[in-house]
């Protein structure tokens, strides 16, 4: 709606009343002013976004985990993100977290950008504020007065100046709502940065101690191949086998520590990643190698209404709606009278000795409205682009509200069919092992072939690796859907999955971890 199109016929009646009494004819620009000053008025909203009532995957997960998943969330603004990490019960992880807290570079470049924002906020504050200055000067010139002779004159002067701009209509509080909004944005995207932070740290150290578990699960299977070259090798020295039986087990302890290799290669790759994280140089950082030892939690998911008031980037989203929204009224109301009241006093003399002499003094109060009336179109262009920045605003709000939803129903889906696996992987880890003891003990009866041990074996060892690949995912996916879902809910709130379904695979791992000779 053109607002100066608005406030045309009301001027027009009031121009015949201020034309007729000349003594009120000051007061019409004021009055005026309030008139339009009601028109600009426009309420911010944030736009609608289509919200299920639950979660598509949320019945499946609750059947398989724990009871009394749903948990009511406050707004992002009002809760901190917990410290959600401290359910996986690992005081490594714990100290890394505190690490990154300190010393993470994005961290510490989203903080900054915070520091500006309210920076700029306060110089938008500072706009509405009356300005006072103090100045001097001197001047020396000739010929600009008639009345005096042509010879140069010297004019010193001192004294105090003050403006105030008269926001009549509201374009000086609307950039100061948009700068605050900016500063709740910038406040909402540093929530996100740490929130982003603490899941890449976690992530990258449960993929570690993966790594770890599972090098040593392919250097205990390179230990159990020299076994077995050794034993081919007495064997083939009694004439029992042929030599191929030996060369073929040669190629297997060679092929597996070219694995192990590969995972040490890994490994390091993880380590260096998590220095940076912490804000340190590879060089000065380590990590021990130890046994995976970290709980698995289950995590609770919320409804999808609260994942909106929780997660900081969606409440960044919608802070920079409202900051659009401020914008686009504060581009309107350039189609208004600017107001500016002005005040000055101090002293002016020609001599330097009677600068500050009382008969010296001067002073000076004005009032200044001015409006625009032909521009080649810049306050339109204004609108106009202050508009596009809100519609691009909406769509980043409802794209980020949906990906919000997807990231969760990623992560929900994928915890639901990773443990149906981790059962599944499980079984299979169980009946290779069983497998395996079966053929080496018939191989060493000469029951059967070299090949059909070597199958086996190789058959053992790929599903030891899988089901722990499989364990790995799950915390993987765990720490996804914390961030999916905008942090912790607390400590109460996080149960530790039971030993029965975290450990399942380890279970049936180490059911053969030691074979006689193997």
């Amino acid at each position: 709606m053109n607002r100066a199109a608005q406030a045309r016929p009301i001027l027009d009646r009031l121009q015949p009343f201020a034309l007729s009494l000349s003594k009120r004819r000051t007061l019409v620009p004021l009055l005026a002013a309030l008139v339009l000053a009601g028109c600009a008025t426009a309420p911010a909203e944030l736009p609608a976004v289509p919200t299920p009532a639950r979660f598509k995957e949320a019945l499946s997960v609750t059947q398989t985990t724990t009871e009394g998943r749903w948990t009511e969330a406050a707004a992002a603004e009002a809760q901190p993100r917990g410290e959600w990490w401290k359910a996986f019960q690992d005081p490594v992880l714990d100290a890394l977290v505190a690490q990154a807290a300190e010393a993470n570079t994005s961290l510490q470049q989203a903080a900054a950008r915070v520091r500006q924002a309210r920076a700029l906020l306060r110089n938008a504050e500072a706009d509405r504020s009356p300005r006072l200055g103090l100045g001097g000067g001197a001047t020396r010139q000739r010929g600009l007065d008639r009345n005096q002779s042509t010879q140069p004159s010297t004019l010193l002067n001192a004294g105090l100046s003050a403006s105030w701009e008269l926001d009549l209509f509201g374009r000086l509080s609307r950039l100061q709502d948009a700068a605050a909004l900016d500063a709740q944005a910038r406040e909402a995207l540093l929530q996100s940065t740490r929130l982003m932070v603490q899941a890449e740290v976690a992530q990258t150290y449960l993929a570690l101690r993966a790594a770890d578990e599972e090098r040593a699960l392919v250097r205990d299977g390179v230990a159990a191949y020299r076994d077995t070259l050794r034993l081919t090798q007495r064997r083939e020295q009694a004439g029992d086998v042929a030599a191929l039986d030996v060369a073929r087990m040669q190629a297997e302890v060679s092929a597996n520590e070219s694995e192990a290799l590969a995972l040490d290669r890994r490994r390091a790759e993880l380590e260096h990643a998590l220095a940076v994280l912490v804000g340190r140089a590879p060089a000065d950082f380590g990590i021990g190698v130890d046994r995976w030892q970290t709980a698995l939690p289950v995590v609770p998911a919320g409804v999808p209404s609260t994942v909106l008031l929780r997660r900081p980037d969606v409440a960044a989203a919608q802070a920079s709606v409202l900051a659009a929204q401020a914008r686009v009224g504060a581009a309107q109301a350039a189609y208004f009278p600017d107001v500016a009241l002005t005040a000055g006093g101090g002293f002016a003399s020609p001599e330097l000795g009677d600068l500050f002499k009382w008969s010296a003094r001067s002073w000076g109060v004005g009032a200044l409205l001015s409006l625009p009336l032909l521009d080649g179109g810049r306050r339109a262009a204004g609108v106009e682009q202050a508009s596009g920045v809100l519609d691009e605003a909406v769509a980043a709000y409802r794209a980020q509200s949906l990906d919000a939803f997807r990231e969760v129903e990623d992560q929900l889906s994928g915890l639901r069919l990773l443990q149906q696996q981790a059962a599944a992987q499980a079984t299979a880890v169980e009946a290779a092992a069983r497998a395996l003891q079966l053929s080496d003990t018939r191989y060493r009866n000469g029951y059967i072939s070299q090949l059909d041990v070597l199958d086996a074996r190789r058959s053992e060892l790929r599903n030891r690796r899988q089901a722990l690949q499989v364990r790995s995912a799950q915390y993987q996916a765990t720490v996804a859907l914390v961030r999916a879902l905008g942090g912790g809910w607390g400590a109460a709130s996080v149960a530790v999955q039971s030993s029965s379904t975290a450990a399942a695979t380890d279970m049936a791992a180490a059911a053969s971890m030691k074979k006689d000779g193997s």
